[in-house]
């Protein structure tokens, strides 16, 4: 198997590449709207809400947390989800900065 070239990338490139993968599944979007709508932390309703089984939830919430898109706290036996802001700023920052560019871009 060849060698990993994320070191050929900026720290700041893998880590949108990083995000935008955790992001490329529609079960992970998702889970992201319902915490949105939510509007609070939620423990153990995402299973109730969507069409998979828990065990695949628990998959993509584990893709999600470690991308750093969502975040965990245990609270007694469960884990309490939440939406980490610092990634949705870093995400609204950089298509901010590709509609900035393109609205400067006279092309075809």
């Amino acid at each position: 198997m060849g060698l990993s070239k994320t070191a050929n990338y900026t720290a700041a490139q893998n880590k949108m590449a990083t995000i935008l993968k955790a992001l490329g599944h529609p079960a992970r979007i998702a889970i992201i709207e319902f915490l949105l709508a939510s509007k609070h932390c939620i423990c153990g309703d995402i299973v109730n809400e969507l069409p998979l089984a828990q065990p695949t939830i628990s998959q993509h919430l584990k893709e999600l947390k470690n991308a750093g898109i969502i975040k965990g706290n245990i609270e007694g036996n469960a884990i309490c989800y939440c939406i980490e802001q610092d990634s949705m700023d870093y995400l609204k920052n950089y298509f901010s900065n590709i509609s900035i560019n393109l609205s400067q871009i006279n092309c075809c």
